[in-house]
């Protein structure tokens, strides 16, 4: 197996962004997901979250990749959960899941369990805690 590290990994990295962020422009120009609130936004926000969980650049995620994404999320599943996971995105039954049916999946209205989870993440990541000594309030701030 060709390990890559350094360098080789970043151009890689690198060419893998480029390669989603013209994916993503022809998204927005053909109109796949007209009607979507925040389409760009969301789209580049996708494409670094696909690449983070896509671990070797090879432009789908596999089981392992599932399987290991899962656990950083705190949700580690059995290899049949992991299956079935897949099986639900996976549109072209690669066994793999692509950068379309990533998106397709994260855009639809369908639930699968990986959209939920995913989502679930994205909010609680959202709302960050205070911070520091909570202010004074008085009887006369109460609703």
């Amino acid at each position: 197996m060709d390990y890559q590290g350094g360098k080789k990994f970043g151009a890689l990295k690198q060419d893998q962004l480029k390669q989603l962020q013209e994916r993503n422009q022809k998204f927005l120009t053909d109109g796949t997901f007209d009607g979507q609130e925040d389409v760009e936004e969301r789209l580049e926000q996708y494409c670094h979250k696909f690449m983070e969980f896509d671990e070797d650049a090879s432009g789908d995620i596999d089981l392992q990749e599932l399987s290991r994404m899962m656990e950083k999320l705190g949700q580690p599943k059995t290899h049949l959960e992991l299956k079935k996971m897949i099986k639900q995105v996976d549109t072209n039954d690669s066994g793999t899941i692509n950068y379309e049916e990533f998106l397709q999946m994260m855009f639809g209205k369908s639930n699968s369990i990986l959209r939920i989870i995913l989502m679930y993440e994205e909010k609680n990541k959202e709302k960050e805690k205070p911070k520091g000594v909570a202010p004074r309030r008085s009887l006369a701030d109460l609703p």
